[in-house]
């Protein structure tokens, strides 16, 4: 009973820890809203350089945040208003101007600059970031005006917003700051040159609406003229014309009575030539009829004869596909029959080299039990009982070796004391292997009444050089 308690608190106890985990790393994931940017920082990676990256940025996502090594904030994406009085700023004519304009910016959610708006302006509040970038667009207004005159800043507003946006937006994404929009209102000067400019142009256009009207008023008369012309022309070509018609009016007349005489009499004759080719056309049909039901007597008789064949070749065809069918099913019984026995010697085959295999384990595990348990032992017995038949081979290699004719040239004795003749009768021997190394190989010892094996002697001193002596005589 108290083990039935026991485990049921522990049960609840491990429940309630691991519920708590997850909920604790449920709470640990991090969801970023669209007009946020949310920075994670602390241990973050790595750049592709190998330096450590300064923080995370996440736009319209969501991460896990690692307790202890990382932490979060926000950056709001509220676009800013910020208003922009420029005065006494000095232009291409050193003429000072009043630029009054209205900028709208915000933090970007570009890659690279939004990086940037997270190592310059995280923990900043909106009237702070609006007081910086305030301070930026004044000095990138001011150095544009520098660079243009005042009719280009007047007359030419999308030119003078276009340097004024490049500037001011590449400045501002330094700090991770994106521009919105730009609005300039009215610029004026304290010299009055703007002012002069608007009467230049208020003169120019009230001079040139005077002339407009002069030309109207000269139109208006010689159109005037133009339309009493065109009315008299106009009257006396409708008076020919209605004469014109008149007698065209008669001509037809007696054109359409001559053409009605003629299609009377066409019609006459198209009528008799009618009847006598519905005539003609009626007994060419019946002569046609007639053809198509010999013809259709000729399709049957004919249809009838095709069925029988194809009837009679079809019972044939079906005959030679049953005899097909069966004798494909011979060959396949006799097939499966080979394969039968074939499977029969394979598996006859196999349990005899199975039964092969058990009795050498067997022999094999006699020789060992022999020699006592030692493996090491039963394999140096059996090559031992194999050490004749191994010695027989190595010297078959080379006794049936035939040499017709030696040539020796003989240049005496080498460092070692020995001739060349001597080396090369030596060589021949250890072409043998000895029987020394023959034990060596198998992994035993030469027994000690066939002999010891003896030390290896300090090199000799070299022989002094003796004159070289006259070849040897050819053997």
């Amino acid at each position: 009973m108290f083990d039935n308690i026991f485990g049921m608190v522990l049960t609840c106890v491990i429940v309630l820890i691991v519920f708590s985990l997850l909920l604790f790393l449920i709470k640990r994931y991090k969801k970023c809203p669209s007009d946020k940017v949310m920075v994670i920082y602390g241990k973050v990676g790595s750049n592709k350089d190998g330096s450590a990256r300064s923080a995370k940025c996440i736009h319209g996502g969501a991460a896990f945040v690692w307790p202890v090594i990382q932490s979060y904030e926000f950056l709001d994406l509220t676009p800013l208003s910020i208003s922009v009085d420029l005065e006494n700023a000095l232009s291409r004519q050193n003429i000072r101007i009043n630029v009054p304009s209205r900028f709208t910016v915000g933090i970007s959610t570009e890659p690279g600059v939004m990086q940037n708006a997270a190592e310059r302006l995280l923990g900043l509040k909106l009237q702070e970031i609006q007081e910086l970038a305030k301070d930026i667009i004044f000095g990138q207004l001011r150095l544009v005006i520098a660079t243009m005159d005042i009719e280009e800043i007047n007359t030419d507003r999308d030119k003078f917003l276009e340097a004024v946006s490049r500037n001011v937006e590449g400045e501002l994404k330094k700090i991770g700051l994106r521009l919105i929009n730009v609005n300039v209102t009215d610029i004026s000067d304290e010299s009055g040159y703007i002012d002069a400019l608007g009467k230049e142009a208020a003169a120019k256009a009230i001079n040139d609406a005077k002339k407009n009207v002069a030309e109207k008023d000269r139109d208006g008369s010689i159109g005037e003229a133009n339309a009493r012309k065109d009315q008299r022309v106009q009257v006396a070509q409708a008076d020919a014309m209605a004469i014109q018609g008149e007698n065209n009016a008669k001509v037809e007349v007696a054109m359409s009575n001559a053409q009605r005489r003629e299609k009377e009499a066409e019609a006459t004759r198209i009528a008799t030539a009618a009847e006598k080719i519905a005539a003609a056309q009626a007994l060419e049909e019946a002569y046609a009829a007639e053809q198509k039901a010999e013809a259709a007597r000729a399709a049957r008789e004919k249809a009838t004869q095709e069925a029988d064949i194809i009837v009679k070749t079809e019972i044939e065809k079906r005959k030679k596909e049953l005899e097909a069918e069966a004798e494909a099913e011979q060959i396949r019984r006799k097939a499966k029959g080979e394969a039968d026995a074939i499977l029969a010697k394979m598996q006859a085959e196999a349990q005899g080299a199975q039964e092969i295999l058990l009795k050498q384990a067997d022999g094999l595990r006699q020789v060992v039990a022999a020699a006592g348990g030692d493996a090491d032992s039963a394999v140096r017995l059996m090559l031992a009982d194999k050490m004749e038949e191994l010695m027989r081979i190595q010297v078959d290699a080379v006794k049936n070796i035939k040499i017709d004719k030696v040539t020796v040239w003989d240049g005496g004795e080498n460092k070692d004391g020995k001739t060349a003749t001597a080396n090369f009768v030596s060589g021949m021997m250890k072409s043998i292997p000895p029987m020394s190394e023959m034990f060596d190989m198998a992994g035993m010892e030469l027994p000690s009444y066939l002999g010891t094996r003896k030390e290896a002697e300090a090199p000799a001193a070299p022989a002094p050089a003796a004159e070289t002596p006259a070849p040897a005589p050819e053997a």
